[in-house]
This record gives C-alpha cells, structure tokens and sequence, in this order.
C-alpha cells in the first residue's frame, strides 16, 4: 500500500509512505531524492528502492521537497527536510515504530538526509544515515566549476552567505552525532569519489561512527537501481541501523 501524505501546504511538501504487508510496527526509512534541486526531478525516482524496502518489512517514506523555481533555497528546502522527517511522529494510524528509523539521501538529497539525521532536537530522532552518491560537502561542490549540482541557485555564493553554509553544510556540522554510511561508486561521473573520502575522514576525526563503502565499476545512477551492488550495500547498512 502506498499513500500520498501532506506534511506542509506546498504541493511539494508531500511524501508517499510504502507500508510492508503485515500489521507492524515496521521500522521506517525517510528518503530524500536527487536531481540537482531542479524541479524537474521528483521523488519518482527513489521508487524503486521504496518497493524494495518494503519488501523487505521496511516502511519506506519517499519525500518531496522545494527545490529550485518551486520556492526552495535557505532554510526552505532544509526545513522541508526536518518537517517531512518529523511528520512521522503525527502518523498515529500507521503501525511505525519510530524508535527504528533512518535516512537515505542520493545525490542533491543526500546532504538533506544527514542534515535531517544531525538536528538532535526533532520529533524523530533517527538511528543513522545513509548517503549515497551524496555531495556530502555543499560549500565545496559550489565553489567546483566542474559540477552541475546547482548549489549555487539553491543558497547562493558561498563567500557571501557563509552563514547559510555553516547552518546548512553537513560537513560544516560535524560531528552529527549518528551512525553514517556513505555509498559511492568509484566509476561515478558525477559525484567525485574524493569528495566522499575527505567527508568520511572529517566525519571520522570528529567523532562520528562513519563507514565509507566503495562500490567498483558503480556509477552514479547504479543507487537508484534496486538489483545493484550498490543498492544493496544501502540496504544493508540501512537494516543494520534498524536492528
């Protein structure tokens, strides 16, 4: 069963809950999609995964958020982030155990799940995150003239709104205080793999329970497939969080 649930009033501020057959409390993975924070790309992308996970007897929670053009920016599409997350605490009739919860971020969203993931003050504290082909590092992606992530429209220049990097960078935030799995293959075209690899070191150095999981021959696109190497490296890492 997959139900379309509102946790703001934007069109955007919506997520599809995927419930396992059963009568729960199943544990909950709250995702967050990539696509660049362009609009054009939805949370239609992550249902593969969500299928999988559900059947699997994970309750999967695929979000949208306001990206570029549909009112996203700082603190717009973090705070989309944090209340799609905590909108799980006011699902009274869905059987969730919310002492068992995750998240998975891909690409543009995967900075949104561990941003979500080290608050420490929401309504649903999560047991780790997991992060796959995310540019974990937002000030440094803005500053690459090499990527098209479009951080830059998303929260403008980092030299003159180092404010809302600091507020918003998970690699500025470190520690984040949960579990991190960060997934990357080393044949993707998008993401670098270094930028992986001196996050998870930071993240490391500054206390946080961090394993960096390098996926050979993967490309970038190889997370969302759920018959991937990849996927499954995501998956596993997800269940052991929620054991």
């Amino acid at each position: 069963m997959v139900r379309t649930i509102p946790y703001g009033p934007s069109p955007d501020q919506v997520g599809d809950l995927w419930l396992p057959d059963g009568d729960g409390p199943f544990p909950v993975v709250a995702i967050y999609h990539g696509g660049g924070y362009v609009p054009e790309v939805t949370r239609v992308i992550m249902e593969g995964v969500a299928r999988d996970l559900r059947a699997h007897g994970i309750a999967a929670w695929n979000l949208e958020y306001r990206r570029i053009g549909s009112g996203g920016g700082w603190p717009q599409t973090f705070a989309d982030a944090a209340d799609g997350l905590d909108r799980l605490a006011s699902l009274d009739e869905a059987p969730l155990d919310l002492a068992r919860v995750a998240t998975l971020g891909f690409s543009a969203g995967g900075p949104l799940a561990l941003w979500a993931a080290g608050r420490g003050e929401g309504a649903v504290r999560v047991r780790g995150a997991v992060s796959q082909a995310g540019v974990v590092d937002l000030e440094r992606v803005a500053r690459d003239t090499n990527t098209d992530c479009r951080i830059l429209d998303l929260l403008g220049d980092p030299g003159e709104r180092a404010e809302d990097y600091a507020r918003a960078n998970p690699a500025a935030l470190l520690p984040l205080g949960v579990p991190l799995a960060i997934i990357h293959g080393d044949a993707d075209e998008n993401v670098p793999l270094a930028l992986q690899r001196d996050f998870a070191q930071r993240a490391l150095e500054a206390g946080d329970p961090v394993e960096l999981v390098v996926i050979p021959g993967a490309s970038h696109f190889d997370h969302n497939d759920p018959g991937s190497a990849a996927w499954r490296a995501a998956r596993r890492h997800l269940s052991s969080f929620l054991d």
